[in-house]
C-alpha cells in the first residue's frame, strides 16, 4: 500500500485529498461493506460520499450494467438513445416540476454548472444568491458560488455571488431564535439583500447542506424565501446531489421540506442515482431548460451504460422502499448516537433525517471546533471496521454518515457501537 501511495503522491495533485494517515485502497463491496487490499472488511457509512446508494455489487445493478456492456457502451446525446429517454420519463415524473425537461450530466458538479447556465440565461442576469456554508462543485462557475471557505481555492468567478442566512440552524446570528423567528429573520434578511442589488437570477440551496456538515434550516425557510423570491420572478435552485432519492426518509427529495410554496424551478441530482456510475443531471420547466439559443451536447452524460445503472438503480429503490427504510432505521441510529453524544462533552449536536447524520464536534465547554478530534474519531473508526465521513465550514467540525439505504437495523446498531468506542477513545 506505501508503494502505491507513493505513486499516487508522484502523479496527482497535493490537493487530491485522501482519507486517514496511513490511506487504504479498497478492492472490493458487497452490500454494505466493503475489503481493502490489506484483507481487512469494513461497515461503510459513507457510500463512496453518498454515491453507494442502495449497495455495493448488488446484483441487479450488475446483470443490468453486464447486459449493456454487451450491446453498446456509449454514442452521445447525438443519436436517440432509449435507456436515456427511459429515465428522463421516470426522473421527470417523480420530479414533481410541471412540464419537466431532464439534461443528464456526468456529476453533481457538471449539473449545477447547467442549471446556472440555465438561470443567468433565462433571466439575463448573472447575479446569484446562494447560501452560507454551501457547497455545489468544482468547477469555475460553481466554485464562486460555494459558500465554504474550505472548498473554494478561488474568488474569481462569472458570477456576483450574495450570500443569505439560513443553512445552519445552530449557529450564526439568529441561531438563539425559534424555528419561526428563525425563518422570519432569515427572510427579512434576503429581503434587504435584494434591495441593495439588481434582481438576481436565482437562489440555489442544498435542502440540507452535504459538505458543510449536513446541516439544514427549519422545515419551510425555502417555501417562504420562494415567496419572496416569486415577487421578482427569481428561480429557485434545489440542489439535491446529497439530498435526493430518499435519503432523507421522510421525503423523497429534500425539497419537499419546504414544499408550501410548489416546486422548485429546477433541481439538481448525482450521486446517488447511479449506485457510483457516473450520472449527474438536471430537471427544469420546459420554458427555462429550452432557453438555450446554440447548440449544446453532453459528450459522456446520458451514455447508455449509465443510463442502465440508473435505471435499474431506480427500479430496486422504489420496488424495495429504501426511502421507508431510511427513515426507520435512519430514525434508530440517529437516537442510538444522540443518547451517546449526550455522555460526551466534545459532541454539541448529532443531527440529519433519515440516512443523512451529522455528528458535530467542538473543543469540550466551548463552541469551537475540534478538527483533531474529528481525524482522530476517523482513524479511531477505521481502526474499529467502520468507514465515516466528515465535514463542516466555518469554525465547524462534522463527521458525516450516510451508508447505503439497504442499511439493516443490525448493521445500524454495529456502526453506531463502534462509532461509540471511537468517540469515547477520544474524549
Amino acid at each position: 500500500m506505501n508503494d502505491l501511495y507513493s505513486r499516487h503522491r508522484q502523479v496527482l495533485p497535493d490537493w487530491l485529498a485522501l482519507y486517514y494517515d496511513e490511506p487504504i485502497e479498497i478492492t472490493h463491496g458487497e452490500g454494505r461493506h466493503v475489503w481493502d487490499s490489506a484483507g481487512n472488511k469494513y461497515l461503510d457509512f459513507f457510500g463512496g460520499i453518498l454515491t453507494t446508494m442502495t449497495a455495493h455489487a448488488l446484483p441487479e445493478i450488475t446483470k443490468a450494467v453486464t447486459e449493456q456492456a454487451g450491446r453498446i457502451i456509449h454514442s452521445s446525446t447525438l443519436y436517440l438513445n432509449r435507456p436515456m429517454v427511459e429515465l428522463a420519463e421516470r426522473i421527470a415524473q417523480l420530479s414533481g416540476i410541471p412540464d419537466a425537461r431532464v439534461f443528464f450530466t456526468t456529476s453533481g458538479t457538471e449539473a449545477n454548472d447547467t442549471a446556472l447556465l440555465l438561470a443567468t440565461t433565462h433571466r439575463r442576469s448573472n447575479t446569484v444568491l446562494a447560501m452560507r456554508n454551501s457547497y455545489h462543485g468544482r468547477s469555475f462557475s460553481t466554485v464562486g458560488i460555494t459558500g465554504n471557505r474550505s472548498w473554494s481555492p478561488t474568488s474569481l468567478s462569472p458570477l456576483q455571488t450574495l450570500y443569505v442566512h439560513g443553512g445552519v440552524r445552530t449557529r450564526g446570528p439568529f441561531a438563539e431564535l425559534d424555528d419561526r423567528a428563525f425563518i422570519d429573520a432569515c427572510v427579512a434578511d434576503l429581503r434587504d439583500i435584494l434591495g441593495h442589488t439588481r434582481p438576481p437570477a436565482a437562489l440555489i440551496a442544498e435542502p440540507i447542506q452535504g459538505v458543510g456538515g449536513f446541516t439544514s434550516p427549519p422545515d419551510g425557510l425555502y417555501a417562504a424565501f420562494r415567496e419572496v423570491l416569486n415577487e421578482q420572478g427569481i428561480l429557485w435552485i434545489a440542489d439535491e446531489v446529497q439530498t435526493g432519492w430518499g435519503r432523507t426518509g421522510e421525503h423523497f427529495w429534500g425539497w419537499q421540506a419546504h414544499a408550501r410554496s410548489g416546486p422548485p424551478d429546477i433541481v439538481t441530482f448525482a450521486k446517488g442515482i447511479g449506485n457510483g456510475m457516473s450520472v449527474g443531471g438536471v430537471i427544469a420547466r420546459a420554458e427555462i431548460m429550452n432557453c438555450l439559443d446554440a447548440n449544446s451536447i453532453s459528450t459522456f452524460g446520458g451514455t447508455q451504460i449509465t443510463m442502465a445503472a440508473g435505471l435499474a438503480n431506480l427500479a430496486y429503490l422504489l420496488e424495495h422502499d429504501l426511502q421507508g427504510n431510511a427513515r426507520r432505521v435512519g430514525g434508530l441510529l440517529i437516537e442510538r448516537l444522540r443518547a451517546v453524544a449526550a455522555q460526551l462533552p466534545g459532541v454539541r449536536e448529532v443531527r440529519g433525517r433519515g440516512l443523512m447524520i451529522g455528528v458535530e464536534l467542538a473543543r469540550p465547554g466551548t463552541d469551537e471546533a475540534d478538527p483533531q478530534a474529528a481525524s482522530a474519531v476517523l482513524e479511531a473508526a477505521r481502526a474499529g471496521g467502520l468507514l465515516i465521513g466528515k465535514g463542516g465550514g466555518h469554525n465547524t467540525s462534522a463527521l458525516r454518515i450516510a451508508p447505503p439505504l439497504s442499511l439493516t437495523v443490525a448493521e445500524a446498531e454495529e456502526g453506531a457501537a463502534i462509532l461509540e468506542r471511537a468517540l469515547r477513545s477520544t474524549f
